[in-house]
């Protein structure tokens, strides 16, 4: 993994086993509790989210700083905007 990816997160979001939409639902619930420029890591296994979780974070504005799959689990590292 790389360096951002081995960084600490401030939260996690395990949406394992979860389908589509509940991921991003869940997502931007997380999201919202989560401090300004925290580190959010997500663990999702539904293939619909390497599309759903990207434009999520384009549309609202945060940062996906990496995103992995390990195994058939989908994994992101999403840093929230700051204003």
């Amino acid at each position: 993994m790389s360096l951002r990816t081995d960084a600490t997160h401030d939260d996690l979001l395990d949406a394992t086993g979860l389908n589509c939409p509940e991921p991003v639902m869940m997502l931007h619930n997380k999201v919202r509790d989560l401090p300004a420029g925290g580190l959010l890591k997500v663990i999702a296994t539904d293939p619909s989210t390497r599309r759903d979780i990207p434009k999520f974070c384009v549309f609202l504005g945060h940062e996906l700083l990496e995103q992995a799959e390990e195994a058939g689990t989908y994994l992101y590292w999403i840093r929230k905007k700051v204003d």
